[in-house]
């Protein structure tokens, strides 16, 4: 991970399954759980494995090595 990405989001939250296919990291909404029982997920420091996590602006997410992501602002 050479830098951190931003996420601009166009409601209140997004949910930690939403983020990795829009992503890209998985290719359906069903595979997250598969995925998150396989690749650590940390969301502000702290693990987590709930596809249904609900991450808001400020929101700090590690994606095991592939991604660090910082969901933003409102758009």
């Amino acid at each position: 991970m050479d830098q951190v990405k931003t996420i601009n989001i166009d409601r209140e939250f997004i949910t930690l399954g939403q983020l990795l296919k829009e992503e890209g990291i998985i290719p359906t909404g069903g595979a997250a759980k598969w995925f998150l029982q396989e690749t650590p997920v940390w969301v502000n420091q702290e693990q987590d494995q709930r596809r249904g996590r609900k991450l808001y602006p400020g929101d700090q997410v590690r994606i095991g090595d592939l991604e660090e992501v910082v969901i933003g602002g409102l758009v």
